[in-house]
């Protein structure tokens, strides 16, 4: 078994995976991604250091594209597992990527002990869950026990980021079941949705760890905005902003007046909905960001609405108040408006992997070694 803590990151995107796996001692040694624009944010974070990046569609790789690591990541991509990918499953034009990542890892020799999976908590219905199903039986036949859970990012920053996470352990001892299944129903990390897929799917390999509780993280959506001067360009125009406020409906136009009457400055998210066949605006006022999204069509692009003292203003969030909201502040920005927006809607959340990392990988790579000494 390899001893270094090296990972092969595939989907890399700009590197948010990386940012938090390092944060906990692990070293990015190869990259992957087939969107340039995301290879430059990459580059323009990181440099050209030693983790090489291969640009290019993940059915492409060949033996030996990819070196030996301790832990391979894949947060592939999730467009045909939400609804609006229709959910058209692994076999989607753009989800099938995860059988490329697979067929990558087979080449491997010796495989990775560990794999982690990323996407979004619509994989476990897709398809009425034979898409799970399938994505874990397709693990464990490569020689991996697997276990599952959820993790919203709103325990670290002020963002509603839920997402499924997968870790394959190469060669771990089979799970057999819990001792107290009304227990496992109450944990934190696996909603009863979850749970209960596990505890009723027991052809599939699992090894199941006990997690820790998180402590949720106080901060609001006032930590991570920019003062924006009110004459900055980045505010709407009376008339734009007068139009979204015409898009609410009559519940929402009520808390957005309640915000503009009050005598101090408060602040909201806004998105873009279709209702009924009409755009909608959604306002939300309880200091937690939507969760971000790619801009595709510009629905996804998530809107500040400030208000108070009988007034309001509007503005699109701006890549660095999108940076701070996926864990980021640091994250250099070299790129246009509307890629960062995309860059960030479509990565991780640091703290959410650091803390996967330092109380599952890191723990799990530990065990791994120990046993394998004792049983030389």
């Amino acid at each position: 078994m390899m001893t270094e803590r090296t990972v092969a990151e595939f989907f890399a995107g700009i590197g948010l995976m990386r940012l938090g796996l390092e944060q906990a001692g692990w070293r990015i040694v190869w990259a992957n991604d087939i969107d340039e624009d995301k290879l430059q944010m990459y580059r323009g974070h990181f440099g050209t250091d030693n983790a090489r990046f291969h640009l290019g569609d993940v059915h492409a790789l060949r033996a030996g594209d990819v070196p030996p690591v301790g832990l391979a990541t894949a947060s592939f991509p999730c467009n045909d597992l939400s609804l609006a990918g229709a959910r058209r499953g692994l076999a989607g034009k753009h989800s099938s990527a995860f059988w490329g990542f697979l067929e990558a890892v087979k080449t491997l020799s010796p495989r990775p002990p560990l794999v982690l999976l990323e996407n979004v908590p619509g994989f476990l219905t897709s398809r009425a869950g034979s898409d799970f199903e399938d994505v874990c039986l397709a693990l464990n036949e490569l020689g991996y026990s697997v276990d599952a859970f959820m993790i919203d990012a709103v325990f670290f920053v002020p963002q509603s980021r839920q997402r499924m996470f997968i870790v394959g352990k190469l060669e771990a001892r089979e799970h057999t079941g819990t001792a107290d299944p009304q227990a496992f129903y109450q944990s934190q990390l696996r909603p009863p949705a979850l749970a209960d897929f596990i505890l009723r799917t027991p052809g599939i390999k699992w090894s199941l760890r006990d997690l820790p509780r998180i402590h949720k993280t106080e901060t609001s959506l006032d930590d991570v905005l920019d003062e924006v001067s009110i004459d900055s360009t980045q505010w709407w125009s009376t008339e734009r902003a007068a139009y979204l406020l015409s898009q609410m409906s009559e519940r929402h136009r009520a808390v957005a007046e309640e915000l503009m009457s009050g005598n101090t400055i408060s602040y909201g998210t806004v998105f873009r909905r279709v209702r009924n066949g009409r755009s909608m605006a959604e306002l939300r006022t309880d200091g937690i960001a939507g969760c971000l999204r790619t801009p595709r069509g510009g629905s996804g692009r998530q809107i500040l609405f400030c208000a108070g003292r009988g007034q309001y203003a509007v503005r699109l969030l701006n890549p660095r108040e999108c940076a701070r909201l996926m864990g980021a502040d640091g994250f250099r920005i070299e790129t246009s408006f509307n890629k960062a927006l995309f860059g960030f809607g479509d990565a991780v959340c640091v703290p959410v992997i650091k803390w996967i990392a330092e109380n599952y990988l890191n723990i799990a790579w530990k065990e791994m070694h120990v046993e394998e000494a004792i049983a030389a």
